[in-house]
Protein backbone atom coordinates (compact mmCIF):
# COMPACT_ATOMS: atom_id res chain seq x y z
CA UNK A 1 0.00 0.00 0.00
CA UNK A 2 1.11 3.81 -0.95
CA UNK A 3 2.31 5.48 2.52
CA UNK A 4 -0.18 8.56 3.07
CA UNK A 5 0.97 11.44 1.52
CA UNK A 6 3.23 9.64 -1.25
CA UNK A 7 0.91 9.25 -3.52
CA UNK A 8 1.12 10.23 -7.06
CA UNK A 9 -1.69 12.32 -9.05
CA UNK A 10 -2.20 10.59 -12.34
CA UNK A 11 -3.33 12.94 -13.99
CA UNK A 12 -0.86 16.21 -13.93
CA UNK A 13 -2.10 19.29 -14.94
CA UNK A 14 -2.01 19.41 -18.72
CA UNK A 15 -3.79 22.55 -20.35
CA UNK A 16 -6.15 19.24 -21.46
CA UNK A 17 -6.30 18.23 -17.84
CA UNK A 18 -7.11 21.94 -16.85
CA UNK A 19 -9.69 22.16 -19.35
CA UNK A 20 -12.07 19.32 -17.78
CA UNK A 21 -11.63 20.40 -14.32
CA UNK A 22 -12.07 24.45 -14.43
CA UNK A 23 -15.32 23.65 -16.33
CA UNK A 24 -16.58 22.43 -13.21
CA UNK A 25 -18.52 25.06 -11.01
CA UNK A 26 -20.42 25.04 -7.94
CA UNK A 27 -23.53 24.23 -9.55
CA UNK A 28 -22.21 21.08 -11.58
CA UNK A 29 -19.98 20.23 -8.97
CA UNK A 30 -21.23 20.33 -5.46
CA UNK A 31 -25.48 21.07 -5.94
CA UNK A 32 -25.63 19.25 -2.90
CA UNK A 33 -23.90 21.77 -0.30
CA UNK A 34 -25.15 24.96 -1.61
CA UNK A 35 -28.27 24.90 0.90
CA UNK A 36 -25.62 24.99 3.85
CA UNK A 37 -23.73 27.86 2.32
CA UNK A 38 -24.54 31.56 2.53
CA UNK A 39 -23.26 35.28 2.92
CA UNK A 40 -20.88 34.90 5.62
CA UNK A 41 -20.05 30.98 5.66
CA UNK A 42 -16.28 30.40 6.19
CA UNK A 43 -14.56 27.50 4.51
CA UNK A 44 -11.86 25.34 3.17
CA UNK A 45 -11.55 23.80 -0.25
CA UNK A 46 -9.29 20.94 -0.26
CA UNK A 47 -7.52 19.96 -3.60
CA UNK A 48 -9.04 23.24 -5.14
CA UNK A 49 -7.48 22.11 -9.20
CA UNK A 50 -7.72 25.07 -10.88
CA UNK A 51 -10.00 27.07 -8.56
CA UNK A 52 -13.28 27.32 -10.76
CA UNK A 53 -15.52 25.67 -7.84
CA UNK A 54 -13.70 27.04 -5.45
CA UNK A 55 -13.69 30.77 -7.25
CA UNK A 56 -18.32 30.09 -7.26
CA UNK A 57 -18.25 28.90 -3.68
CA UNK A 58 -15.95 32.32 -2.42
CA UNK A 59 -18.76 34.47 -4.73
CA UNK A 60 -21.66 32.47 -2.66
CA UNK A 61 -20.46 32.92 1.24
CA UNK A 62 -18.74 36.28 0.53
CA UNK A 63 -17.62 38.67 2.20
CA UNK A 64 -16.49 35.72 4.44
CA UNK A 65 -13.00 34.34 4.47
CA UNK A 66 -12.40 31.00 1.77
CA UNK A 67 -9.03 29.49 2.15
CA UNK A 68 -7.89 26.86 -1.20
CA UNK A 69 -5.40 23.84 -0.05
CA UNK A 70 -3.94 22.42 -2.59
CA UNK A 71 -0.41 20.14 -2.89
CA UNK A 72 0.44 20.92 -6.39
CA UNK A 73 2.20 24.24 -7.27
CA UNK A 74 1.56 24.33 -10.13
CA UNK A 75 -2.45 24.18 -9.74
CA UNK A 76 -2.36 27.32 -7.23
CA UNK A 77 -0.47 29.52 -9.83
CA UNK A 78 -3.50 28.51 -11.98
CA UNK A 79 -6.13 29.42 -9.43
CA UNK A 80 -4.35 32.35 -8.59
CA UNK A 81 -4.77 33.74 -12.34
CA UNK A 82 -8.07 32.45 -12.44
CA UNK A 83 -9.18 34.24 -9.05
CA UNK A 84 -7.61 37.65 -10.26
CA UNK A 85 -9.59 37.36 -13.54
CA UNK A 86 -12.62 36.93 -11.89
CA UNK A 87 -11.48 39.39 -8.96
CA UNK A 88 -11.72 37.39 -6.04
CA UNK A 89 -10.88 39.37 -3.33
CA UNK A 90 -12.04 37.21 -0.11
CA UNK A 91 -9.95 33.85 -0.81
CA UNK A 92 -6.35 33.02 -0.07
CA UNK A 93 -4.93 29.84 -1.67
CA UNK A 94 -1.46 27.68 -0.21
CA UNK A 95 0.27 24.60 -0.39
CA UNK A 96 -0.62 21.85 1.89
CA UNK A 97 -1.34 18.10 2.61
CA UNK A 98 -5.11 17.11 3.71
CA UNK A 99 -3.30 14.75 6.09
CA UNK A 100 -1.96 17.33 8.23
CA UNK A 101 -3.91 20.96 7.39
CA UNK A 102 -2.42 23.76 8.68
CA UNK A 103 -5.16 25.18 10.87
CA UNK A 104 -6.72 25.29 14.31
CA UNK A 105 -9.79 22.58 15.34
CA UNK A 106 -12.96 24.17 14.45
CA UNK A 107 -11.05 26.88 11.95
CA UNK A 108 -13.63 26.78 9.42
CA UNK A 109 -17.61 26.71 9.15
CA UNK A 110 -18.07 24.14 6.02
CA UNK A 111 -14.78 21.94 4.73
CA UNK A 112 -15.36 20.91 1.31
CA UNK A 113 -13.30 18.59 -1.19
CA UNK A 114 -14.11 17.19 -4.72
CA UNK A 115 -12.45 14.27 -6.68
CA UNK A 116 -9.88 14.11 -3.99
CA UNK A 117 -9.94 11.47 -1.99
CA UNK A 118 -9.74 8.88 -4.88
CA UNK A 119 -6.42 9.71 -5.03
CA UNK A 120 -5.18 8.86 -1.39
CA UNK A 121 -4.39 5.29 -0.02
CA UNK A 122 -5.80 6.85 3.67
CA UNK A 123 -9.35 8.60 2.83
CA UNK A 124 -10.16 7.79 6.57
CA UNK A 125 -7.07 9.98 7.82
CA UNK A 126 -8.30 12.65 5.12
CA UNK A 127 -12.03 12.78 6.49
CA UNK A 128 -10.47 13.16 10.08
CA UNK A 129 -8.26 16.10 9.13
CA UNK A 130 -11.24 17.71 7.54
CA UNK A 131 -13.42 16.71 10.24
CA UNK A 132 -11.11 18.46 12.76
CA UNK A 133 -11.17 22.04 11.62
CA UNK A 134 -14.62 22.11 10.93
CA UNK A 135 -17.29 23.38 12.68
CA UNK A 136 -20.49 22.90 11.11
CA UNK A 137 -19.95 20.68 8.02
CA UNK A 138 -17.49 18.66 5.71
CA UNK A 139 -18.49 17.51 2.46
CA UNK A 140 -16.78 15.29 0.10
CA UNK A 141 -18.16 13.98 -3.89
CA UNK A 142 -16.29 10.94 -5.69
CA UNK A 143 -16.74 9.62 -9.12
CA UNK A 144 -17.06 5.89 -9.72
CA UNK A 145 -14.80 5.04 -12.84
CA UNK A 146 -16.83 1.45 -12.86
CA UNK A 147 -20.09 3.29 -13.36
CA UNK A 148 -18.88 4.91 -16.58
CA UNK A 149 -21.39 4.17 -19.33
CA UNK A 150 -21.45 5.10 -23.23
CA UNK A 151 -22.35 4.18 -26.01
CA UNK A 152 -22.30 3.53 -28.72
CA UNK A 153 -19.70 1.02 -27.41
CA UNK A 154 -16.09 0.98 -28.35
CA UNK A 155 -12.78 -1.13 -27.88
CA UNK A 156 -10.57 1.39 -27.18
CA UNK A 157 -12.64 3.68 -24.47
CA UNK A 158 -13.30 -0.18 -23.00
CA UNK A 159 -9.33 -0.53 -22.89
CA UNK A 160 -9.15 3.29 -21.78
CA UNK A 161 -11.68 2.56 -18.53
CA UNK A 162 -9.70 -0.70 -17.46
CA UNK A 163 -6.12 0.28 -17.98
CA UNK A 164 -6.96 3.78 -15.83
CA UNK A 165 -8.28 2.28 -13.12
CA UNK A 166 -5.45 -0.04 -13.19
CA UNK A 167 -3.13 3.26 -12.70
CA UNK A 168 -5.06 4.54 -11.02
CA UNK A 169 -4.57 2.21 -8.20
CA UNK A 170 -1.07 2.30 -8.84
CA UNK A 171 -0.63 5.74 -8.12
CA UNK A 172 -2.04 4.67 -4.77
CA UNK A 173 -5.45 5.93 -4.84
CA UNK A 174 -9.90 4.19 -5.51
CA UNK A 175 -11.00 5.43 -8.73
CA UNK A 176 -13.93 3.48 -7.67
CA UNK A 177 -14.52 5.61 -4.66
CA UNK A 178 -18.22 6.96 -4.28
CA UNK A 179 -19.03 3.50 -3.53
CA UNK A 180 -16.23 3.52 -0.86
CA UNK A 181 -17.88 6.70 1.12
CA UNK A 182 -20.04 5.00 3.76
CA UNK A 183 -17.04 2.60 4.26
CA UNK A 184 -14.89 5.49 4.62
CA UNK A 185 -16.75 7.82 7.03
CA UNK A 186 -17.58 4.81 9.01
CA UNK A 187 -13.87 4.16 9.20
CA UNK A 188 -13.61 8.04 10.14
CA UNK A 189 -15.92 7.50 12.95
CA UNK A 190 -18.04 10.06 11.44
CA UNK A 191 -20.89 8.46 13.42
CA UNK A 192 -19.43 9.84 16.70
CA UNK A 193 -19.09 13.57 15.37
CA UNK A 194 -22.36 14.16 13.83
CA UNK A 195 -24.73 13.00 10.92
CA UNK A 196 -23.80 11.40 8.01
CA UNK A 197 -25.78 11.82 4.85
CA UNK A 198 -25.42 10.05 1.53
CA UNK A 199 -26.72 10.73 -1.49
CA UNK A 200 -25.71 10.52 -5.55
CA UNK A 201 -25.79 12.26 -8.54
CA UNK A 202 -24.82 11.58 -11.98
CA UNK A 203 -22.72 13.86 -15.50
CA UNK A 204 -24.15 13.59 -18.28
CA UNK A 205 -22.97 13.95 -21.73
CA UNK A 206 -25.37 13.78 -24.74
CA UNK A 207 -25.18 16.72 -26.84
CA UNK A 208 -23.38 16.65 -30.06
CA UNK A 209 -21.21 20.24 -28.26
CA UNK A 210 -21.06 18.41 -24.74
CA UNK A 211 -19.99 14.86 -26.29
CA UNK A 212 -17.54 16.38 -28.95
CA UNK A 213 -16.09 18.27 -26.03
CA UNK A 214 -15.26 15.28 -23.79
CA UNK A 215 -14.04 13.41 -26.33
CA UNK A 216 -12.05 15.77 -27.55
CA UNK A 217 -10.50 16.37 -23.92
CA UNK A 218 -10.31 12.80 -23.11
CA UNK A 219 -8.40 12.06 -26.14
CA UNK A 220 -6.22 14.34 -25.24
CA UNK A 221 -5.55 12.87 -21.84
CA UNK A 222 -4.69 10.11 -22.90
CA UNK A 223 -1.72 11.13 -25.50
CA UNK A 224 -0.33 14.49 -24.12
CA UNK A 225 -1.09 14.81 -19.90
CA UNK A 226 0.33 12.73 -17.11
CA UNK A 227 -2.18 10.12 -17.73
CA UNK A 228 0.03 9.23 -20.96
CA UNK A 229 2.74 8.41 -18.29
CA UNK A 230 0.74 6.56 -15.63
CA UNK A 231 -0.57 4.29 -18.44
CA UNK A 232 2.46 3.03 -20.17
CA UNK A 233 3.93 2.47 -16.49
CA UNK A 234 1.30 -0.94 -16.20
CA UNK A 235 2.28 -1.30 -19.75
CA UNK A 236 0.31 -0.03 -22.30
CA UNK A 237 2.20 0.79 -25.48
CA UNK A 238 1.55 3.27 -28.31
CA UNK A 239 -0.50 1.35 -30.52
CA UNK A 240 -3.29 1.04 -27.52
CA UNK A 241 -2.43 4.51 -26.25
CA UNK A 242 -3.45 5.81 -30.14
CA UNK A 243 -6.29 3.77 -30.42
CA UNK A 244 -7.82 4.85 -26.80
CA UNK A 245 -7.62 8.50 -28.36
CA UNK A 246 -8.66 7.85 -31.89
CA UNK A 247 -12.08 6.51 -29.99
CA UNK A 248 -12.35 9.30 -27.54
CA UNK A 249 -12.53 11.11 -30.43
CA UNK A 250 -14.49 9.14 -32.53
CA UNK A 251 -17.48 8.65 -30.12
CA UNK A 252 -17.77 12.55 -29.34
CA UNK A 253 -18.44 12.74 -33.30
CA UNK A 254 -21.08 10.02 -33.12
CA UNK A 255 -24.46 11.92 -33.68
CA UNK A 256 -25.80 9.15 -31.17
CA UNK A 257 -22.91 9.34 -28.61
CA UNK A 258 -23.88 9.05 -24.66
CA UNK A 259 -21.65 9.06 -21.74
CA UNK A 260 -23.15 8.66 -18.15
CA UNK A 261 -21.17 8.31 -14.65
CA UNK A 262 -22.28 8.16 -10.70
CA UNK A 263 -20.78 10.69 -8.09
CA UNK A 264 -21.28 9.79 -4.10
CA UNK A 265 -21.86 12.89 -2.15
CA UNK A 266 -21.08 12.74 1.68
CA UNK A 267 -22.30 15.10 4.15
CA UNK A 268 -21.22 15.37 8.04
CA UNK A 269 -23.20 17.65 9.78
CA UNK A 270 -21.99 18.25 12.98
CA UNK A 271 -23.24 18.28 16.08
Amino acid sequence: MTRPGAETYPHGHHASVVAAHGARTAATSCGYLLEHLSPGTSLLDVGFGPGSITADLAAIVAPAPVVGLESASGAVDLARALMAERGVDNITLREGSVYELPFEDGSFDVVHCHQVLQYLSDPPAALREMARVARRVVAAREVDYATMHWAPLNPGMEDWLESYRSAARESGGEPDAARHLRAWANAASYDLLGEVRLEASTWTYATAESTRWWGDVQAARVLESEQNASLRAIGVDDDRLARMAADWKAWGEHPDAWFSMVHGELLLLKW
